[in-house]
């Protein structure tokens, strides 16, 4: 084993990181005013996305967001080419970090994301990089070296991106004039978990905004009012309201892969095409759903098991009284809470 003197070169990875957030700090400007300026002009959230250490980053910059007054979600890059794309929706702000600036899983993500017109932010210790290249602000996290002897494990790399982050969400903290009676209304009781200590139904989508058909409706007819929702799903009912079946985006995605892109549904042949089908064909039965009585954080913790972004809610009776979407659980909707 190594001898060193484990105090000494405790205070050098600390002096180390401490060089890291202060080389950082030295080269903020106009990138980083214009990144909140981003932010502010938004009519949506603060989508950040990030893979490996970067994404344990975003996570957290994620949830600094949402309790200081920026809504935010994280959205696996993964799992976004995947089916998770309708999270980001018309009006958002990506925030993308990768020290590298050639995270293969962002660069693939990224182009989809301009398509849809939402503006990209990019972390990144790398200006040269293709993330750097497509981004629409470029914040230079990089340090001169990493605290780890070998200078592979990123260290003080994760440190200045952290902190960037942080200053971020102050910055927008107080240019949204955030006070400490709306802290409270996201920390009802000092902790960040105790937000999630409502019942769904005080947040949940009701009436004529949940996107919902009946059973029989052509595809087509379903995926314009998924659309015309912006909740990247529909829910199939039957005509007592008693819940059959789900249809995401992803299942659009999917569907067409399986039948061809040409949009002929070569397994239904009475079908002309996929848009002429019934949506019970198709639809995903027996779907995940809550009761409107449970707690928010028992639905986030069914959407984190079962990786997906939208939940029915189901009364006693068995018919549908509403939906709840991820972004309503992490700081889209207002909490109604009583302070």
């Amino acid at each position: 084993m190594t001898q060193i003197d484990i105090v000494e070169r405790a205070r050098e990875v600390l002096d180390i990181e401490a060089q890291g957030i202060d080389r950082v700090k030295a080269r903020l400007g106009d990138s980083f005013k214009r990144a909140a300026e981003l932010i502010l002009q938004s009519r949506g959230r603060v989508v950040v996305t990030g893979i490996g250490k970067s994404g344990l980053i975003g996570r957290k910059i994620a949830a600094t967001f949402s309790s200081t007054g920026t809504p935010s979600v994280f959205l696996h890059p993964v799992e976004a080419l995947h089916g998770d794309l309708g999270v980001v929706i018309k009006g958002d702000v990506v925030l993308a970090i990768s020290n590298s600036g050639n995270t293969q899983e962002l660069l693939r993500l990224v182009p989809v994301l301009k398509e849809r017109g939402v503006p990209i932010i990019a972390f990144t210790g790398n200006l040269d990089s293709r993330l750097a290249h497509m981004s629409d602000c470029v914040i230079d996290t990089g340090v001169e070296k990493e605290a780890c002897g070998l200078g592979l494990a990123p260290t003080a790399s994760t440190t200045a991106t952290l902190a960037v982050g942080d200053a971020l969400a102050v910055v927008l903290l107080e240019l949204k004039d955030f006070s400490e009676k709306d802290f409270r209304r996201n920390h009802p009781s000092g902790s960040l978990g105790e937000r999630l200590k409502i019942q769904v139904r005080e947040v949940m989508i009701t009436g004529s905004k949940i996107p919902v058909v009946t059973t029989g409706t052509l595809v087509r007819d379903a995926i314009r009012e998924m659309d015309s929702k912006g909740l990247g799903a529909v829910l199939v009912v039957d005509e007592s309201g008693g819940l059959k079946g789900i249809f995401t985006d992803g299942d659009v995605r999917r569907t067409f892969i399986r039948w061809g892109l040409d949009g002929l549904a070569r397994e239904v042949p009475e079908a002309q095409s996929i848009g002429e089908m019934r949506i019970d064909e198709i639809m995903t039965q027996q779907p995940k759903f809550i009761s409107p009585d449970v707690l928010a954080a028992d639905a986030l913790a069914i959407m984190e098991e079962h990786l997906i972004t939208v939940l029915p809610v189901i009364e006693v009776d068995g018919r549908l009284c509403g939906i709840v979407h991820l972004h309503d659980l992490l700081g889209k909707g207002e909490f109604k809470f009583l302070v």
